[in-house]
């Protein structure tokens, strides 16, 4: 019989508490970090070192060892749904290699997502704060995530990428340092300012204010995180114009982009450079209120999501009712909706959007 074809191999560790061994395995034995998702609540990582990989899933064990290779389906035609029992106890799951992220139907629905204070955060990858933004993720198809740095300083981050279709960072308040493959030397994001992460570009969080925080949006809610242990950022190249995935990289500077009026001049926006940089398929601007008003709306896309940056408004959405917001709530408004915003006289909002 010839060798199969196997892209890669690692042993499931079945891991009652994924934390607790995630931990044991990186810091008292060593092993680094191939691949950790999804980062608001880890369940999935791999590591490797000392000959070993192992890939930790949270669960209980039922079998004494089990080996996941990736591979073609066709090479182990005596494969079940997958797996194969070997000699012993072992098993053996077989997954196809993807290059493109898995991406679900998803769901319309109406969210509302409230503040709620220290209560409302927990640890995520690399000892960040998270706070779900979009409970339900729509059906696993968008993720929402308002994160926190507490403590200044330098950040224990790796360089990393992300299998996903979208993904963008705003800066809410203070500031990271950040570098990017091919986009020259480390810059500063400002509260105020976004970058569009394109699909797998290399890129790693070096550097933070106390407090710093961010809002990350991305396409599929569950995606991974992979490690690059073989690039060295900032690289020798600068390369503004190189495509990742179809699509470019973009920083957005908050203070050098001029608000535009809207209308008879009452709501002013900003443009990200968003859609431009993803070809359409998304939008982001900042828009507020210069003295208070009624912003109408009507969503017919795939996805609309608003978070509050400052001030108030209160939403009238129609048969989803009428609803009061205020700084760090979050809506999500599902297709076919018209819907206004009755603005306070301070009032500040990301909105993003799919199509852009």
């Amino acid at each position: 019989m010839s060798r199969p074809n196997i892209a890669s191999a690692q042993v499931v560790v079945a891991c009652e508490d994924f934390d607790a061994t995630f931990a044991f395995l990186t810091e008292r034995l060593g092993f680094r970090v191939d691949a950790i998702f999804p980062a608001d609540a880890p369940t999935v990582a791999n590591v490797s070192g000392h000959g070993l990989v192992l890939r930790l899933e949270t669960a209980e064990q039922s079998w004494p060892v089990t080996v996941r290779i990736t591979a073609n389906p066709t090479e182990f035609p005596e494969a079940k749904n997958g797996k194969i029992a070997g000699p012993g106890g072992l098993r053996v799951v077989i997954v196809p290699e993807r290059s493109e992220p898995v991406i679900p139907e998803g769901e319309q629905k109406f969210i509302v997502t409230r503040f709620e204070g220290e209560d409302g955060w927990g640890v995520g990858r690399a000892g960040m704060l998270y706070r779900d933004l979009i409970p339900g993720r729509l059906g696993g198809r968008f993720i929402a995530s308002h994160i926190r740095i507490p403590e200044g300083g330098p950040v224990p981050d790796y360089v990393h990428f992300h299998k996903v279709r979208f993904q963008m960072i705003f800066c809410k308040t203070g500031w990271a340092r950040l570098v990017y493959e091919d986009q020259g030397e480390p810059f500063i994001l400002n509260a105020g300012d976004c970058v569009l992460q394109p699909p797998e570009i290399r890129h790693r969080v070096l550097e933070a204010s106390a407090g710093l925080e961010v809002i990350e949006i991305g396409c599929p809610a569950i995606h991974e995180t992979l490690a690059d242990h073989e690039l060295t950022l900032p690289t020798d190249d600068f390369r503004p114009d190189r495509q990742f995935g179809g699509q470019w990289f973009v920083r957005f500077v908050a203070d050098e982009t001029p608000w535009m009026p809207v209308g008879d001049g009452a709501t002013e926006y900003r443009e990200t450079g968003i859609r431009e940089g993803t070809v359409g398929l998304a939008g982001a601007r900042v828009i507020r209120s210069v003295e208070g008003g009624v912003i109408a709306r009507r969503h017919d896309g795939e996805f609309y999501f608003l978070f509050l940056l400052k001030g108030s408004a209160v939403l009238d959405a129609g048969q989803h009712g009428r609803h009061e917001l205020v700084e760090n709530d979050t809506v999500v408004i599902p297709s076919g909706t018209v819907f206004t915003l009755e603005t306070g006289t301070v009032f500040e909002a990301l909105e993003v959007t799919l199509p852009g």
